[in-house]
């Protein structure tokens, strides 16, 4: 059996996931492109314009992951929609990769982040992914396109082709967990 090609994981940063999406969870201070407010009772500010595709309808999805192998095999991708993903309970690793021309990921751009709660990071339509935990389980809430879950959960249970995703195997992949979310 081949050996897994190694996949250290990495903190998430805001410039070193822009070719994937957006990192969530950046102080007021840095997201100076909506309305924003702070007082000494609270703050509250645009952190991310949402953007599911056609119609246009966002889903807020409760998700929990317990999957700690540390190889990823497989990835997947949504044609048309962002997805966002934010633990709540736990940190999660997240592993992205973006698309090449013919749609297949470019595994020259794969990287692993380490998301800690309160934290998220909101991927570009077409961007592939997977997700795992570091022991235990991690519940995330996840922000998606109401047509795209349901077309995945039919996929899932019934094998039936997907439209709106894909899940594709890749080289095996080893995650390096020496950095903690």
């Amino acid at each position: 059996m081949p050996t897994a090609f190694p996949l250290p994981v990495e903190p998430l940063d805001m410039d070193r996931c822009a070719p994937y999406g957006w990192m969530l969870g950046k102080p007021v201070s840095r997201c100076d492109d909506g309305p924003a407010f702070t007082s000494p009772a609270s703050d509250f500010w645009r952190e991310h314009l949402f953007d599911t595709g056609a119609p246009g309808e966002t889903e807020v999805l409760w998700v929990v992951y317990r999957s700690d192998d540390a190889t990823v095999a497989s990835l997947e991708r949504h044609h048309l929609t962002q997805q966002a993903i934010v633990p709540l309970t736990a940190p999660v690793v997240h592993v992205v990769a973006t698309s090449r021309d013919d749609g297949s990921p470019d595994l020259a751009t794969l990287r692993a982040f380490g998301i800690a709660p309160g934290q998220g990071l909101c991927m570009r339509a077409k961007t592939w992914h997977a997700t795992r935990v570091r022991g235990g389980e991690a519940t995330c809430l996840m922000l998606t396109r109401p047509s795209t879950t349901i077309d995945l959960v039919v996929h899932l249970k019934t094998g039936a082709p997907a439209c709106e995703s894909v899940l594709q195997p890749i080289g095996a992949r080893r995650l390096e967990w020496a950095i903690e979310a």
